[in-house]
This record gives C-alpha cells, sequence and structure tokens, in this order.
C-alpha cells in the first residue's frame, strides 16, 4: 500500500516544482545560504501540497481513468490503493503542509492555500471548461514562480517573468490536451469530457500563438528586465529557448508524445541537453560574467 501511495504522490510530477526557485536564480541569490534553504524548504512543501492534490483529482476521476487505456493502472483506478487510505493521505499532507508553510511565510501559506483550492475546483468543475482548463493548469505553474518569491527578500526579480511563465505553460498545457486526443482517437470525450471542446485543428493553431508569443516575451525579457547584465549577453540563451519549443512540438506531433510533459523533460535526451545547456549559460551570465 505504501508503494501503491507514493506512485499515487507522482514523484515524477515534482518536477514542476522547480520554477520556485526561479525568483533565487533570477534575483542573483542562489549563493544566499538563507535564501537558498527557504526555497528548497517550499519546494519539498510545494511537492507535498501538489501531491495532495493528485491523491484528490485520482479519486475524483477514479471511474474515468478505469476507462482509460493507460490510467485504469492508477494505484486507486486498479484497487491497489483503497480509497479510504488516500482519502486519510490527501488531508495529512494538506495538514502538514498549510501548518509548516505558516511558519516558513505568512505569504507562502497564501499561495499554498490558494494553489490547493484552485485545484481542488479544477478538479471538481474546472477541469471540464474548455480553454479554461489549461488557463488554471497556467495558473499553478505562476503560483509555483510566486510562491518563490514570498520566500526571499526580492529586489530586482522582473514581472517579465511571469509573462513568460503564463505562455509557456499555456503551451505545455494546450499541447497535453493535444497529445490525449491523438492518443484516445475519436473516444477522447468519454475519457476526459473537456476533450470534446477540442480539436486538433484548433490546438494546433493555439500552440502556434502561445510559441510564437513565448518566444517573443522570452526575448523582450532577455533585454528590457531590469536585472540582466546591460551588455545584452542574456541573449544568448534564447537560441536555447527557441529550440525546446520547436523540439516540444515536434514531439507532440511527429512522434505523439506530450500527453505528460515531464516525461519528455525526464526521457528525452535532446531536450535534457537544451534545458542544461540554457540553465548553464544562465548561471553563467548571472553570476560569472
Amino acid at each position: 500500500m505504501l508503494t501503491a501511495l507514493i506512485k499515487t504522490m507522482r514523484p515524477r510530477q515534482w518536477t514542476k516544482n522547480v520554477f520556485i526557485f526561479a525568483a533565487l536564480v533570477f534575483d542573483k541569490q542562489l549563493f544566499n545560504v538563507d535564501a537558498f534553504l527557504r526555497t528548497l524548504a517550499g519546494f519539498a512543501l510545494f511537492c507535498l501540497i501538489s501531491s495532495s492534490v493528485y491523491i484528490f483529482n485520482d479519486i475524483a476521476d477514479v471511474e474515468a481513468d478505469r476507462q482509460h487505456p493507460e490510467k485504469k493502472n492508477r494505484p486507486i483506478a486498479s484497487g491497489k490503493l483503497p480509497i479510504r487510505a488516500a482519502w486519510i493521505a490527501g488531508i495529512a499532507l494538506v495538514a502538514i503542509t498549510v501548518g509548516i508553510s505558516y511558519f516558513l511565510a505568512p505569504g507562502f501559506e497564501a499561495v499554498v492555500v490558494f494553489y490547493f483550492l484552485l485545484n481542488v475546483a479544477y478538479s471538481k468543475w474546472l477541469k471540464h471548461i474548455p480553454i479554461v482548463d489549461v488557463l488554471v493548469i497556467a495558473a499553478g505553474f505562476v503560483l509555483r514562480v510566486h510562491a518563490g518569491v514570498t520566500l526571499i527578500a526580492v529586489e530586482r526579480f522582473s514581472p517579465w517573468l511571469y509573462v513568460v511563465m503564463t505562455l509557456l505553460s499555456l503551451f505545455l498545457g494546450f499541447g497535453k490536451r493535444r497529445a490525449e486526443i491523438a492518443l484516445l482517437a475519436h473516444g477522447a470525450g468519454s475519457h476526459r469530457k473537456v476533450l470534446d471542446g477540442y480539436t486538433l485543428p484548433l490546438l494546433d493553431q493555439y500552440i502556434m500563438i502561445v510559441s510564437a508569443t513565448t518566444i517573443v516575451a522570452y526575448s523582450l525579457y532577455t533585454f528590457s528586465a531590469p536585472n540582466v547584465p546591460e551588455n545584452h549577453s542574456m541573449m544568448l540563451t534564447i537560441p536555447f529557448v527557441v529550440y525546446t519549443i520547436f523540439r516540444y512540438m515536434y514531439l507532440i506531433q511527429v512522434e505523439h508524445a506530450g500527453g505528460a510533459p515531464e516525461e519528455i523533460l525526464l526521457s528525452d535526451r535532446p531536450f535534457q541537453i537544451a534545458m542544461i545547456l540554457w540553465g548553464t549559460t544562465v548561471l553563467m551570465i548571472f553570476y560569472f560574467s
């Protein structure tokens, strides 16, 4: 049962919570020990609250998951994790996370609570509304970035990063929906009701719009944000962003992947190399130039 619970908590999804470190890195406080430890603690707590969301979401979707070709193997849907045990674990995670978050930073606790309530609303109602479902997913990523801001004494964190994060998460969200429709074909709506509100041509248009605006917004950030080097060296990171966006589009349209973006991050080697090169370049420009 413990193994089933850990699987339901989705440890692989914890990679999404690295966006909490955005404020630390881009505000040039990565080597501030106190700020780093506070952000690391915030990351751990966000992993717990996001895991509670996955547990409650699986409880709500148990019948639909049993009809899905892949999700039927999830612990709750398959019966490996009893629903009662899942309820107890989910409630315990929420109580622990909210309680500790207050002592870390009241502002961080407010973000955690709002994130949880938003996702409860998503699981209950919002995930059935086309476009709104992806907007809520995007809001979750933006909240992760803002959570990192509440944990440290921010000096010159650029609001451009909120814009880029919003657009990037919309890009990933619409890509995920496209991959789901491509996988499930004509039975998509029976597995996820909201998919009836999308078509592949419509999603391709959405993806084209948000991918282009993401590149433009990130490019504007690299030379207009208040804390980037005056020599515009941050523009050197633009090619890596362009490649990762194009690579993701290739994977969802040619390789028919993308139903789980975190799996691409953890398994696609070219994508990983591009992200490592981007991260290394950012660190070199911000901290060693």
